[in-house]
Order: structure tokens, then C-alpha cells, then sequence
């Protein structure tokens, strides 16, 4: 039973990672451009979801609203302050050096403003989960709703990019600017 729970552990990890790679992929795919700042945009959501929770004694919902509409707004500005100048760049490095240099700025304020320490919240799925077997397979909640979550991601941005205009004109940008 071991070997289940690992694979089904290591498919909530892999959920996660294909939706990191699918962020890095869009970006790459339409602007061209490599961000090595995306996963410090995700540490960045991580952090204020930890501080609004800790503020709201444990309300983590609330937070992740706080933290989709500032890591949004920090987007839309990190894109028109670091990077739409230097989409005319002679250079493409300049637009890559640029996404390293937000990347270790973001880095650089979070370690200033949180430290080195680790940090840990109460999980936002208070789920049992479920078990099989006699109780000798335990899925975790969390586990099972970051699989499902993860799924509902990328139906709903597949269905985006293929059904909507907006989706449809982010795939002929990438194919044609």
C-alpha cells in the first residue's frame, strides 16, 4: 500500500508542477520571453497569504483573494515598469538579465521582510481525506483536492485559449506578433 501512497502523493506534487510549467510555458510561448521571476511571483502569493492569514487568525481564504488580486496587480507592474520597456531591446538578453534582476529583487525583500527562517501555516483544506483498505491506504484531502484543483486549471485554460477570443488572440500573437 505504500507504493499507492507514494504514487498518489507524487501525483499531487506533478499537479503542481505541470501548473508552474504551464505558467512558464504561456509566458514563453506568447511574449518569448523566459521569466525567471515566475516562481517568485508564486513565493510572493505564498507570503501574503501567510501574512493575511496570520493577521485574520488562520482565515486563509481571504487571503488567497488578497494574494491573486496583488500578485496580479505586481504583474501588470513589473510588466510595464521592467519589462515592456525592453520588448524593442536591441538585445534579447536585455529582457532575460531584466527577469533575473526582478527575480532576485523579489527574492531580496522577502528575505528582508520575512527573514531566512522557515514559515508554516494551517493548510486551507481541513478535509480528512479518505481511506481504502481498512485504513491502510490514506488519502490526504489536501492531496485530493490539489489533483482536482489542478485539473480544473488546466480544462478551464484549455477552454480559454481555445473557445474565447482573448484566447484566440493570445495564439496568433504567439504564432505572428
Amino acid at each position: 500500500m505504500s507504493f499507492l501512497t507514494y504514487l498518489i502523493n507524487g501525483l499531487s506534487l506533478g499537479s503542481i508542477y505541470a501548473i508552474i510549467a504551464l505558467g512558464y510555458t504561456m509566458v514563453y510561448g506568447i511574449a518569448k520571453m523566459l521569466n525567471f521571476a515566475h516562481g517568485d511571483f508564486i513565493m510572493v502569493g505564498c507570503y501574503i497569504i501567510f501574512s493575511v492569514s496570520a493577521a485574520l487568525s488562520g482565515n486563509s481564504v481571504v487571503g488567497i483573494i488578497v494574494a491573486i488580486i496583488l500578485c496580479t496587480l505586481l504583474g501588470v507592474t513589473t510588466e510595464f515598469v521592467a519589462y515592456r520597456p525592453l520588448r524593442g531591446a536591441a538585445s534579447p538578453l536585455a529582457v532575460l538579465i531584466t527577469a533575473i534582476g526582478v527575480s532576485y529583487l523579489l527574492e531580496n525583500i522577502a528575505l528582508l521582510i520575512y527573514g531566512a527562517d522557515i514559515k508554516s501555516f494551517t493548510s486551507v483544506i481541513n478535509w480528512e481525506g479518505v481511506s481504502f483498505a481498512g485504513g491502510q491506504l490514506k488519502i490526504q484531502g489536501v492531496t485530493i483536492v490539489t489533483i482536482l484543483v489542478s485539473v480544473v486549471i488546466l480544462i478551464v485554460l484549455q477552454l480559454f485559449i481555445n473557445k474565447t477570443k482573448q484566447g484566440q488572440a493570445m495564439l496568433a500573437a504567439s504564432e505572428d506578433k
